[in-house]
Formats: structure tokens, sequence, C-alpha cells
């Protein structure tokens, strides 16, 4: 992501999202992920996730335009389902030019994130030792966990993940669709459709207050009705969740997804340019450049699968 050093990596114990902390939470759910905002960071499993189902869950009068949406929501399902089962390398790319890459891996229910490359190179063997040794000290830690702590733990991991799944339940009555026709885009024959906000729709709770504040268009494979790429853009202040940061107009969304195994799309890229004002008064901008590669079932180190794909991550299809 691109903001301070300093500040990056400092997650909440609270968080999953599109999709880990040392030790802590992926963010994953619009409460957990809402906090980090008001501190400069933009948690993408939740938020990618967020914005992509937002624009792709909701139904619309054309029969052909309900097909496709209702095909790419089952698609959604599926991939939400199988997200866990994968670890993967994420490259956060840093405001000014640098980079640190993670492998994220889920231990005993839960996301792990290992520092493994700093600016496109591996970490020297010192560094190396000093992360296992925080892999070792965080899965021991774990093993040790009382069954309350461990519940506790991974309840807030799924708790993120269903609020997400709610959510989409609820996004099918708070947008209207439209094609707007077909084109190709990078290898894929797609749907290119708009999303605006439906007139009327009320919001049953605080959480699902961020739809009516929203609108973008999304692009979505012919052939597999997975989602290609998605574009969201804010278009009236958003309050999340009773925290104290509200996300402000111009405020924009990128994700991109792409096959990773027969059926399943992951995200491969995210990007945020985001306006928000803390305690509702103070204005801030951050941006956020998140790259996604190397997906392979399982928990266990991906080793060499790393080494041709630090620091050109960005060309590299998961």
């Amino acid at each position: 992501m691109i903001f301070g050093k300093a500040q990056r990596h400092k997650l909440s114990s609270r968080l999953q999202a599109r999709f880990h902390s040392f030790g802590q939470q992926r963010p994953t759910g619009l409460r957990a992920w809402a906090a980090p905002i008001s501190r400069g960071h933009w948690p993408v499993a939740g938020i990618g996730t967020l914005f992509a189902m937002i624009l792709f869950a909701a139904p619309v009068g054309q029969v052909n335009v309900e097909t496709i949406i209702q095909r790419s929501t089952e698609a959604n399902q599926a991939d939400w389902k199988a997200a866990p089962d994968y670890s993967y390398f994420e490259e956060d790319k840093y405001e000014d030019g640098s980079s640190k890459t993670y492998e994220v891996r889920m231990i005993l229910g839960s996301p792990y994130r290992e520092l493994v490359a700093v600016n496109g190179a591996p970490l020297s063997p010192e560094d190396q030792e000093r992360e296992k040794r925080k892999l070792n000290e965080a899965i021991q830690r774990r093993q040790q966990e009382s069954p309350r702590e461990r519940r506790q733990r991974v309840g807030r991991y799924q708790r993120d993940r269903q609020r997400n799944r709610l959510l989409m339940q609820q996004l099918t009555k708070a947008f209207d669709f439209r094609l707007l026709g077909e084109e190709k885009l990078d290898q894929y024959e797609v749907y290119e459709l708009e999303a605006k906000p439906r007139p009327g729709y009320q919001p049953p709770n605080r959480e699902a207050q961020v739809l009516t504040g929203m609108e973008g268009k999304l692009w979505i494979d012919k052939n597999t009705f997975q989602w290609v790429k998605v574009e969201a853009t804010v278009i009236h202040p958003v309050s999340i969740a009773g925290f104290l940061a509200r996300v402000e107009p111009g405020t924009r969304f990128e994700l991109e997804k792409a096959p990773v195994a027969d059926g399943i799309w992951l995200p491969k890229h995210f990007a945020v340019n985001s306006h928000s004002r803390i305690l509702f008064v103070f204005g801030h901008s951050t941006q956020a450049d998140e790259t996604y590669f190397g997906y392979h079932k399982g928990s266990e180190a991906a080793g060499n699968a790393l080494q041709p794909k630090v620091g050109q991550a960005r060309a590299i299809q998961p």
C-alpha cells in the first residue's frame, strides 16, 4: 500500500476481505476494514471483496442482464468458499517507490503474513531467519491457545467472512445495472455493465449504508461469468459502521481478478485512491497498490515459487 512505512502493517487484531497481519487477522469485514482507515490503512481483502460484491449482486430489469448478474453471483460464491484454501504472495507498493512482499497462509484457522522480500529482492539469510522465528513463534502461540482463545481468534476471521456474505445478500436490493456492451479486456471477452444506486433503497442497518454512496462499472467474462475487473467511485460521503472515518466523494477503487484453478478466480490486483475524514473533521488522503500472485493450495510455504515473481508481480498472472 502507498503510505508511510512506519504506519504500514500495524493492523488491528480484529482483522482477514479480497483476502492478514503478523500473527493477527487479515481484514475482511466492513467493521474490521473501517478501523484501520482512520490510521491510513486500506485492507484489500475486505474492501476489494466488498466493492466487487457491491457491483455484482443486484437484479435489473433486462433478462439478459439478470442472467449475467445471477451467474456472476454464483461464481463469486464459489470463489468466496474456496479462498481460505489458498496461500499466496502479496506485493505492497509504497509512496516512496519501495515495496514489500509477503507470503500469506492459513495457520490453524486464520491467516498469517510472512515477509519474504523487500524492493523485489529476497531477504538476506539473517532476515529470513528472523522471519522464520516469528512464524514459528506464531505457530507455537496458536498451538498453545486455550479453546476459548482459539474460538475468539478464529471467530473474528469467520465473522468477517460471514459479514461480507450477508452484505452480498442485501446488495441484491441496492443497485440497478445496465448492460453497456461487449468488448475484449486483456485476453477475455467480457460484458461491460454499469452499476447505479437504486432509488428508494433503504439500508436495513448501519453497515449497509455504505451501499448508498457509490457507483461503478464491471467487466464480466462471457465464458465463466467471473469478474475480470471492477471499478467503483464514491459519490456521496460514506460513514463506516459507526467508526470515526468517513470516505469522501472522489475515492476510487479498482479490483482485478484472475483464474487460479478450474472454476476459481481470486484477486490479482487492488488499488485505491482515497479521500477520507478522520473524526469527520480532518481530511486525509491515502493510496494503496497491492498485487497478488503465486496462489497455491494449502498452508505450506511455496519455497522457490517466489523467486521468478519477486519484483515483477504485476506482469505475472496468478
